[in-house]
């Protein structure tokens, strides 16, 4: 029987994973850099191998160890096949499987029961399960979906300020911000554009929440477009699930959470556990009952 088992919460910011005993009991943690596979799979083996190490350590095992460790890694970029296929073989583990991010957020959220979980991040996915089918419900990424996203909140505060200096909309007190963040000069704020990525963006997104309490106008009327983009997707999971209960989950949760239409907000559960807990009950289940069949 397999001695430790890892799980890995891999994203476009940070690597996270754990190691625990068969039992699942968490023994230790560790956290290394961004390890999204299908922007750049090489340094996300190096960071998804870092952060077990570092998990081994804070346990106080040897960091040697995790060549004998079975893993279950929730990581970003997963759906493209041939990135799964390259990453696979080069991972230092003993056996692993890679699965989304999300479905390690939904495992940790919900433990076994029905439901739904909506990660409201840098992007937004959400997920459902009803029985023993999970289906994803967007996450198509920045450039064709992630509507209501950090990235996407940014960029759209930051194309308001751009209308406000040439004068076709009305300058708020947001966009003048905005505008002094790039020293009230269009081109600086242009040339950020052209090599920014959504989490670039995403860092403006509190701003939009911040000068919508505020009362201002511009700020108001982005967060509207966005909160009715997230309410029609939840309407779609509500579907799917029935109207069962709902977990939100991501940097912008919490702050989303208060906008959300009634009929959403009455479904709100809290999550269970995190992510890295997902990720161990689902190596427990995946590599422990394949033992005990094989045994």
């Amino acid at each position: 029987m397999h001695r430790y088992l890892v799980g890995v919460d891999g994203g476009g910011t940070s690597c996270r994973a754990a190691v625990a005993d068969t039992s699942g009991r968490i023994l230790g943690r560790g956290k290394s850099g961004a390890s999204n596979i299908m922007t750049a799979p090489d340094i996300a083996i190096q960071n998804i191998t870092a952060a077990a190490q570092a998990a081994f350590i804070d346990a106080g095992l040897g960091p040697e160890r995790i060549t004998d460790a079975c893993a279950y890694l929730g990581l970003a970029g997963n759906n493209v096949e041939n990135t799964v296929a390259y990453v696979l073989p080069r991972l230092p583990f003993q056996h692993a499987i890679i699965e989304s991010d999300g479905l390690i957020a939904l495992q940790g959220a919900l433990g076994d029961g029905d439901g739904a979980v909506a990660i409201l991040g840098t992007g937004t996915i959400y997920i459902t399960r009803i029985g023993t089918e999970v289906r994803y419900v967007g996450g198509w990424g920045y450039y064709l979906g992630d509507l209501g996203s950090g990235g996407r909140l940014g960029q759209m505060a930051l194309q308001e300020a751009l209308l406000a200096y040439d004068g076709i909309s009305a300058e708020t007190a947001m966009t003048r911000a905005l505008m002094d963040e790039f020293a009230n000069d269009p081109r600086k704020m242009v040339a950020f554009s052209q090599s920014a990525i959504p989490g670039d963006f995403g860092q403006y997104a509190p701003k939009v929440f911040q000068f919508a309490a505020q009362g201002d106008k511009a700020a108001n009327s982005i967060l509207g477009q966005s909160v009715g983009f997230i309410d029609l997707a939840l309407d779609r999971v509500a579907e799917i699930t029935d109207g069962g209960r709902l977990c939100l989950l991501g940097g912008l949760s919490a702050l989303y959470a208060p906008h959300l239409a009634e009929r959403h907000r009455q479904r709100l559960v809290q999550p269970a556990e995190d992510a890295l807990c997902g990720a161990i009950s689902l190596a427990k289940d995946a590599f422990l009952k394949q033992s005990e069949k094989t045994a």
